[in-house]
């Protein structure tokens, strides 16, 4: 299909008379005039004299080593038929199924090329039948390369195109080939020319000009990511259009250099008054320049106002303005050279992309998306567009879904620059009217944080009403009752769903908790700086500390969170200098996560700060301020991570300060998880001059696989301490250290550490293993007396379990 509209692509022309024996040759160097007619032509036999169907073919070849195309052209007919009519069809053959079009190239050495070997390859094959009156022809065929002004030396376009007298072809070769444009002329044309943004035709007596898409596909190879949601670009396969006719006599050729149309026409002049002058032609030169680019732009801009005024949702007024935006690219893509005013074209463009935004603001559902790149282009700020897309008093109060799709993705994105209270509280109230069910995402963005709260609420309380109780609602509903100081309304709505309940509804709408990075979306490289708690977040640290703990959890593991960016959080919210519920938010992380990157660096974080606490203990800093949500035995009994501990020991800790602290990292060095060389450097801090310090290196020395050395610092802690300690040990410990200690207390038979040592040696063994067990490790030369009473209570211990 081909849009006519009354434009005038010329502003000026002059006419240059020319004698009939006179050669034309302008003094341009780059002035070309095409005159293909191909010698040979196919015609077929049919039982009207005056018809023929004539086969035309055309293909484009590549020599990889050779710069540019080549073109070139063949025609073959079909045997001689007597009986029947032969119609051949039409053939289009892209690519590497071009060379099946049976045309054979040989390439022929002259001996003075380089010794290179060069490959052939078929890039187009064309053919058209037409069926005429008379003689008809291909008389147009071009290759043409478009520069831009970052390819100055390799053209980063070709294009092809033929013309036959009623219809013309265009093809995109560069970066895959494809048919960009048919034209179907109104009469029969005698010639074609293509430029940068123009495609001109000549009959016998007129010239008429047809857009191109050269710059749709330039602009689409300069930027490949042009069709985003931040820029947009009409498509190369946009419906062309004919501008106005100028009538001219006689036309015969035509050719085309930048701006400049060059007419050749020639009429007849014989008379009967004058016969020594009959048979002489009078040819007659045009020279036309055409409009400049920002003038031709005016001119279709004036023309699609009358499609404003009487329809403005008319697919006319869409394809004008697409017309006039391919027309600015074209001119942004210009070499230095070429290029007009920079300034000019860029706020040209920018208004042209406001008024293809209003255009797909109401456009349907198909095409609505568009009208968020083009107001991104056009520079127009919200309220501006919201300006632009208000209804008309007089006509329905709708909006238009590209408008709606506009406002939904601007709330999606982090902005640190907040609406103003008009422009927000305008924002509810559309939404109010047009998508209701969408009020809490709008509500939760960080652009609507100046909305006023007391209508916001009565507008989510009539949601309520009418759509029913939702979690997130509710949330919003709290949120918004928060920020009016109605603490006992705040609570109230928080207290109307259980706590797991609440953690999905964050899950739904992670911003009711945090603003920036992205909307929270997981892998989206944002710094932690950029993420920022809602004030309904800190107040959950204050009054629910564990429904925060829980939702940041539910919000990294279904990746709407990065680990960092939830630390940030915590740390804003609680401003202490424990770090506590930070910790808690890591010890809950280390019970749901199954990612061992993330497990691993948690369990050093949580390593780091239990040996912290316990270094300030020492240093009397005193145990923390803020009691934890979990306990060692609750995070013993409910994550793998923390191995068990032997509760005969208990009384030790009465030492320590922090006893969580010691309990949590002795119980991770027992578990199965935690990396202990890693920790290594940190356990330097703790010294081993006391006893659960000493306990914890023993214990690291044999998590390490230290045995000989463990036994060796086991005893000298034994000589150095007046009570002995025993941690969790195995089955290869009680076979080597009761031993090892019974042979040095027969030795040292007046050591009281050494006997107290073997005392609670013996009790612990009776507890952690069978009597059969403990019969093999009591020595043979020992005293049965001594002995007997453990015994006893092991077997009884064994009955009882």
């Amino acid at each position: 299909m081909v849009h006519v509209y009354n434009c005038h692509p010329f502003k000026s022309q002059q006419i240059v008379q020319a004698s009939a024996t006179q050669q034309i040759h302008p003094d341009d160097p780059y002035y070309e005039c095409l005159f293909d007619k191909p010698e040979d032509e196919t015609s077929f036999c049919s039982y009207d004299s005056q018809q023929q169907f004539e086969l035309f073919e055309f293909f484009v070849a590549k020599v990889e080593q050779e710069p540019g195309l080549v073109c070139c052209g063949a025609a073959e007919p079909p045997q001689d038929q007597d009986d029947f009519l032969l119609i051949p069809r039409h053939q289009e053959l892209l690519e590497s199924k071009a060379k099946d079009c049976d045309i054979l190239v040989t390439m022929e050495k002259t001996g003075l090329e380089d010794q290179a070997q060069y490959q052939f390859s078929y890039i187009l094959f064309r053919s058209v039948c037409v069926l005429s009156f008379g003689r008809s022809i291909i008389h147009s065929l071009q290759l043409y390369p478009l520069f831009t002004s970052n390819s100055l030396e390799d053209p980063t376009c070709v294009f092809c195109f033929f013309s036959l007298p009623t219809a013309g072809y265009l093809y995109s070769l560069k970066g895959g080939v494809e048919l960009l444009s048919a034209y179907q002329y109104p009469e029969k044309v005698l010639q074609a020319v293509m430029s940068d943004h123009l495609l001109h035709v000549i009959t016998k007596n007129a010239l008429q000009c047809f857009t191109v898409r050269c710059s749709a596909v330039a602009a689409r190879m300069e930027d490949p990511y042009i069709d985003t949601t931040m820029k947009a670009c009409p498509p190369s396969t946009l419906e062309v259009c004919a501008l106005r006719i100028q009538l001219f006599i006689g036309l015969r050729s035509v050719c085309v250099y930048n701006q400049r149309v060059i007419l050749l026409s020639a009429a007849d002049t014989e008379t009967q008054q004058e016969p020594e002058r009959r048979g002489l032609v009078s040819y007659t030169v045009y020279y036309a320049n055409v409009q400049s680019f920002l003038v031709f732009l005016l001119y279709k801009v004036e023309y699609s106002c009358r499609y404003v005024q009487t329809t403005p949702q008319s697919h006319s007024l869409r394809h004008l303005l697409s017309e006039a935006h391919l027309l600015l690219r074209a001119c942004l893509l210009q070499t230095p050279e070429q290029k007009q005013s920079g300034e000019e074209l860029e706020e040209a463009l920018r208004q042209n992309s406001a008024q293809l935004g209003d255009c797909f603001s109401r456009a349907s559902q198909k095409d609505c998306h568009l009208a968020l790149p083009y107001y991104k282009m056009s520079g127009l700020t919200v309220a501006e567009v919201i300006s632009r897309n208000r209804p008309p008093p007089e006509g329905p109060s709708s909006y238009g879904l590209g408008f709606l799709f506009y406002l939904k993705l601007h709330l999606l994105e982090e902005t640190d620059i907040p609406s103003l209270q008009e422009e927000a509280d305008e924002i509810i109230y559309i939404f109010s009217q047009s998508e209701p069910f969408l009020l809490v995402s709008v509500c939760a963005s960080p652009c609507m944080i100046n909305c006023s709260a007391t209508r916001t609420l009565q507008i989510l309380q009539r949601l309520e009403d009418t759509a029913g109780v939702s979690v997130p609602l509710t949330i919003i509903m709290a949120a918004m009752a928060l920020r009016l100081g109605k603490l006992q309304d705040y609570t109230e709505l928080m207290e109307r769903h259980a706590e797991m309940q609440l953690v999905y509804g964050f899950i739904e709408e992670p911003r009711l908790l945090l603003h920036g990075g992205g909307g929270g979306a997981g892998g989206g490289g944002d710094q932690h700086s950029q993420v920022h708690p809602t004030s309904l977040a800190r107040q959950l640290a204050n009054t629910q500390p564990g429904l925060l703990v829980a939702s940041m959890v539910a919000l990294h593991e279904n990746c709407k969170v990065q680990l960092e960016q939830a630390d940030f959080v915590f740390k804003v919210c609680v401003l202490d200098r424990e770090n506590t519920l930070l910790v808690d938010f890591w010890e809950a992380m280390l019970m749901a996560s199954s990612q061992d990157a993330v497990i691993q660096e948690l369990l050093f974080r949580v390593a780091s700060v239990y040996i912290d606490r316990l270094t300030n203990s020492i240093n009397g800093s005193g145990a923390p301020q803020y009691k934890s949500l979990k306990g060692a035995d609750d995070l013993i009994t409910s994550c793998s991570h923390y191995g068990a501990l032997i509760q005969k020991n208990i009384f030790v800790f009465v030492f320590i300060s922090s006893i969580s602290s010691y309990l949590c990292l002795q119980s991770l060095l027992c578990g199965p998880s935690l990396s202990v060389g890693s920790i290594v450097p940190l356990l330097e801090r703790l010294s081993e001059e006391t006893l659960w310090g000493f306990s914890l290196h023993l214990l690291c020395a044999t998590r390490r696989g230290s045995m000989k050395a463990a036994l060796s610092s086991c005893w000298t802690g034994v000589l150095r301490t007046n009570i002995w300690f025993v941690l969790h040990l195995t089955t290869l410990w009680w076979q080597k250290l009761l031993p090892e200690l019974c042979k040095r207390t027969r030795a040292a038979a007046d050591n009281g550490i050494l006997l107290g040592a073997l005392k609670e040696t013996l009790v612990v063994v009776a507890m952690e293993t069978s009597p059969t067990e403990f019969l093999e490790l009591i020595p043979d030369d020992g005293t049965a007396s001594y002995f007997l009473p453990h015994l006893l209570t092991c077997s009884q211990r064994h009955l009882m379990a």
